[in-house]
């Protein structure tokens, strides 16, 4: 019996591949059908690599064409297995800030590395390089940034758009500000709960007016706590800096802290360690370097951790003191800090453009009954 290819096809349109809702035909899991007087030759591909799915599949195309087709039909079956492309993981489904190109997140495991002064001084860096920059001062509970960038007298104004009102960020040495730091005495403690200081950090977020930036820097609290997963589910993150002291006791929570954004179920890139204080050289012997905190420990941690080394900032009192005065030692022209704070910010550039060009864009996490709030694994 001479068989017809259509009344193969029609045949096959009657059964559907394993896992799918659609008739194997339709669906594109039939590539060929091939008839020579009763043989049939059926090149199918399936995406489910199981010996069940396979063997299922195989069946029910013989029993089919030989139910409805020609009971003595030769069969032969081409099954080829290909798994969908894994999809990233990093694909933005979390709620994006209209006019943002890149959200920076500055992270440190352990209180006092410097983590705020590093932030503020590669804000104002960013700017000299002619960045449009902004600061979100999510260190809730110890706000530092209207200090820092001489703005502590100022208030957010307010300001519609589209029929809404929003905050406009306080600005200063060309970087815009916002910092709960604004909107509470300067000797009142924050006495919140997690969910509060989550609220008020979601306001600084989407209801500030930022306009159109380069780079938003976000001054995370110390830890790896409850403001941290707030700030990762609101907003999808370029990246991360982690800042350490080259200090053991700050090097064993600069790893947790690279760690809770490598976790699984965060997943943000970690573009690098910074290590500050790295060295104390005197004025007078600008040649020495003493190695109070130890010596390139953030740079082997680094290492060890197969993630990049972005640089190193010496001990230096003008460092403090800038920061104390508002006047972030940065744009302190034609200095040595001016320059390990270029340095250092090129690095971190680079890596934004390198994780850009390599990956897809970061998502915001979505948590789930207690996930992400295991201890990490690592």
């Amino acid at each position: 019996m001479k068989i017809q290819k259509e009344d193969v096809l029609k045949a096959l349109k009657t059964i559907t591949v394993p896992g799918e809702g659609q008739n194997m035909v339709d669906s594109g899991a039939v590539k060929n059908v091939i008839v020579f007087g009763d043989e049939v030759v059926v090149d199918i591909t399936i995406a489910n690599p199981s010996l069940q799915a396979k063997k299922r599949t195989e069946v029910d195309i013989l029993k089919t064409i030989h139910d409805l087709v020609y009971e003595k039909a030769k069969i032969k079956v081409n099954l080829k297995v290909e798994a969908p492309a894994a999809q990233p993981k990093n694909e933005i489904k979390g709620k994006q800030i209209p006019g943002i190109k890149n959200i920076v997140a500055v992270a440190s495991g352990k209180g006092g590395v410097g983590k705020s002064t590093v932030t503020a001084n590669l804000a104002v860096t960013l700017a000299k390089m002619g960045f449009s920059v902004g600061v979100l001062d999510a260190d809730i509970y110890g706000p530092s940034m209207p200090i820092m960038f001489d703005v502590e007298k100022e208030r957010p104004l307010s300001v519609t758009i589209d029929g809404k009102a929003k905050m406009k960020p306080v600005e200063n040495y060309g970087v815009k500000v916002l910092s709960i730091g604004f909107f509470t005495k300067p000797d009142q403690a924050v006495v919140w709960r997690g969910p509060m200081a989550a609220k008020a950090l979601n306001q600084m977020i989407f209801d500030a007016h930022w306009g159109e930036l380069d780079f938003l820097l976000l001054d995370l609290p110390p830890g790896t706590g409850d403001i941290h997963l707030s700030i990762m589910q609101s907003l999808p993150i370029t990246g991360a800096v982690v800042v350490s002291t080259p200090q053991t006791v700050a090097l064993a929570d600069a790893k947790k802290g690279v760690a809770m954004f490598q976790q699984e179920s965060i997943n943000v890139p970690v573009l690098g360690i910074i290590e500050n204080m790295a060295y104390f050289t005197p004025e007078e012997l600008p040649e020495n370097k003493y190695y109070i905190f130890g010596e390139a420990g953030a740079k082997h941690l680094a290492q060890d951790l197969d993630v990049p080394f972005l640089g190193e900032l010496p001990l230096v009192q003008s460092i403090r003191e800038a920061g104390d005065v508002g006047r972030p030692a940065a744009l302190q022209a034609d200095t040595v800090l001016e320059k390990s704070f270029e340095k250092l910010t090129q690095n971190v550039v680079q890596e934004v453009v390198k994780r850009n060009d390599d990956l897809p864009p970061t998502e915001a996490i979505k948590i789930t009954t207690m996930a992400g709030c295991s201890s990490v694994k690592k």
